[in-house]
């Protein structure tokens, strides 16, 4: 696969260079572009123009977003971010008092706190797997991962659902969301997916996988604006939640706003009950057209797996210790425990290198347009941090 990495797509490169697409990535230059056209529209002309691109956008997003996940468009919802779409998951599902959730005890707050609230107000026991540290030479209270066997003994005849981010957002320990998949089919079990850290990057196919839901927010791997993001919800999981949030786009009948009869679509556009920022829908729709559905998911995570590897073979510093986990848990990002985060940190940013520190790691999370070069200078500077090790 050949990949277009020429600066003009990611003027972010004549500033620095952008290895932290685990947080707010750069946008991409033509989606900016289409987004301050479409305010410019808006700025001169009202609504009018505005109307007229608001389906066909929204359409857009829909038909691209459900070709990188294998489905159809009436399965996906445009929402402003990953915690918008599990809370509304989560406060729509049909629980019962004494009815159990299972997560993992450092998942990210998106899909931690909207299954806690569910435990505070109606009764439902929320079970936190365990982390696995990822080295036997870093402190036990860095993140790891967790394990299918622990995850296996917490299910009862009580789990409803298991809700886990396919990455984790600090170690990058990737779930097989096959194996995940497979075990929830056989026990009846919904699994819910937060997929912020892997939408863009790495494959995921929730029909082949059996996923009942998966979100995502849109300004990280899909390098698209800040408030958007995806949502997938299979038409069976969707026919059990009930709508916590409503309007008129979530209605048969939509732009009829004369007609209030209650008539919820069955499509994933019920999670869409109100007006969407057109500009911010034509951006993100943008990146999904020219970047992911050019590329696609398995062409571009192999890329990041091959930029990582040439880091890593660069990288030569004791005190630099990469949380390596087995192929299957591989993700885009690759964290490292550094003994001395602080002076890692600085000698980046003097060189003009942007990575991603969180809860005492280094998160080098490269996409497909970063460079050899990329990689090589990253292992270069980080090979004179001096620190405990070294």
């Amino acid at each position: 696969m050949k990949f277009d990495k020429s600066n003009a797509l990611f003027t972010s490169r004549e500033e620095a260079t952008f290895i932290g697409h685990c947080s707010i990535s750069p946008l991409y230059s033509k989606a900016a572009d289409i987004a301050v056209e479409l305010l410019r529209a808006h700025q001169q002309r009202g609504g009018a123009p505005l109307i007229e691109a608001y389906m066909e956008q929204l359409n857009e997003l829909k038909a691209h977003a459900a070709a990188l996940l294998h489905t159809q468009p009436e399965n996906i919802a445009f929402v402003k971010n990953t915690s918008d779409a599990l809370s509304m998951v989560a406060n729509g599902y049909p629980f019962e008092p004494g009815d159990e959730v299972v997560t993992f005890v450092q998942e990210y707050p998106a899909n931690f706190h909207p299954w806690r609230l569910q435990e505070r107000t109606r009764g439902v026991e929320l079970k936190l797997l365990s982390s696995r540290p990822a080295r036997e030479d870093i402190p036990p209270e860095v993140v790891g991962g967790w394990s299918m066997e622990e995850l296996e003994s917490l299910i009862t005849p009580k789990t409803r659902v298991v809700a886990l981010s396919h990455v984790q957002f600090t170690s990058g320990y990737a779930a097989n969301l096959r194996e995940l998949g497979q075990l929830c089919r056989e026990r009846g079990i919904d699994l819910v997916i937060d997929a912020a850290q892997s939408l863009g990057v790495q494959p995921i196919y929730p029909e082949e996988m059996n996923i009942a839901a998966v979100a995502s927010a849109g300004w990280k791997w899909l390098l698209g604006p800040m408030g958007t993001g995806i949502l997938y919800t299979s038409p069976e999981f969707r026919e059990k939640l009930r709508p916590v949030q409503v309007g008129a786009e979530a209605m048969v009948q939509e732009f009829d706003f004369m007609n209030l009869e209650w008539n919820p679509v069955a499509t994933a556009r019920r999670f869409e009950f109100s007006t969407s920022p057109v500009y911010l829908v034509a951006a993100l729709a943008t990146c999904l057209r020219d970047i992911h559905a050019r590329y696609g998911a398995d062409a571009i995570f192999k890329e990041v797996i091959r930029l990582q590897e040439i880091f890593l073979d660069k990288l030569d510093n004791p005190g630099l210790r990469p949380l390596l986990f087995g192929p299957e848990h591989r993700s885009g990002i690759l964290s490292i425990h550094c003994e001395n985060l602080k002076s890692a940190t600085a000698k980046l940013a003097e060189n003009k290198i942007v990575c991603a520190p969180r809860s005492g790691l280094l998160r080098v999370a490269p996409h497909f347009y970063n460079t050899e070069e990329d990689m090589v200078r990253l292992a270069d500077v980080l090979n004179g941090v001096t620190g405990p090790g070294k």
